[in-house]
């Protein structure tokens, strides 16, 4: 049986499967997850859709991460009946962070494991570039890579990605560290060793955020290395799910 797709959720999910929420980069979308879909076993990977892109142009892009992981938070919390994870990549998996502790606040289920990606960690990061023009915000992501050249050449397409990357850019600039209690939650964390975004060091201190377990990996390549390279992605996500699903069949990555 299968659950109908949502505004959250536009992919229909498996009625009563585990849960991995996968949580997008700036500008991202729930279909920079399209390729994981049915590849992690009995696990149901439910790409998240930010509002105001695909699925949802008509909504309302949040104002600040704490609006937006309010949101999301009771979402999880009402459509969640088992156990599930969170995966983000870049800005996902600081809004994957701040979602658990939302989460968190209002007494819900905590996740099984929260699995980062091309992000440094919450308490090391400081204040984002603000007031970019467009052809900053264009440089910016032409720097980052995992944005096709030919499109940030066409006007037509540069007028649909920028709005969404300055809305995401808003959220991340909206955040701020704020010190409390590490989370009671595993961490694994994949960290590429040429991203300008997030050096393996800062990826690292993601350590202090959790009193379960903690592992890194460190790829090789840029900041959307972990997305580029999705075989070994998938492959430690499987180990990271195993514990709580001993039927999973594992892989060890390279």
């Amino acid at each position: 049986m299968t659950a109908r797709a949502s505004r959250w959720l536009p992919f229909p999910v498996a009625a009563g499967a585990p849960r991995l929420y996968c949580l997008p980069h700036a500008g991202g979308s729930a279909s920079a997850f399209r390729p994981w879909l049915g590849r992690l076993g009995g696990v149901a990977v439910c790409p998240v859709q930010p509002p105001g892109r695909e699925t949802r142009p008509d909504d309302a892009p949040p104002a600040s991460m704490a609006a937006l992981c309010a949101d999301l938070a009771d979402r999880v919390i009402a459509e969640t009946a088992g156990p599930y994870a969170v995966f983000g990549h870049s800005l996902g998996a600081l809004t994957g962070f701040e979602l658990i502790r939302a989460i968190r606040e209002r007494g819900g289920p905590l996740p099984e494991h929260l699995v980062v990606s091309g992000c440094s960690a919450p308490q090391t990061l400081t204040g984002d570039a603000e007031g970019l023009t467009d052809e900053q915000v264009l440089g910016l992501m032409r720097g980052l890579g995992g944005t096709p050249e030919s499109f940030l050449d066409d006007p037509r397409v540069v007028r649909m990605i920028l709005p969404r990357v300055r809305a995401d850019l808003t959220v991340r600039n909206s955040f701020r560290y704020a010190p409390g209690p590490p989370l009671d939650v595993p961490i694994t964390a994949l960290a590429a060793d040429d991203d300008p975004r997030a050096d393996v060091a800062s990826v690292a201190a993601w350590r202090d955020q959790t009193i379960r377990r903690f592992r890194l990996h460190t790829y090789r390549g840029g900041h959307f290395a972990v997305l580029e390279q999705e075989d070994r992605t998938l492959a430690h996500l499987r180990t990271a799910l195993a514990p709580w699903l001993p039927a999973l069949t594992t892989t060890a990555p390279a």
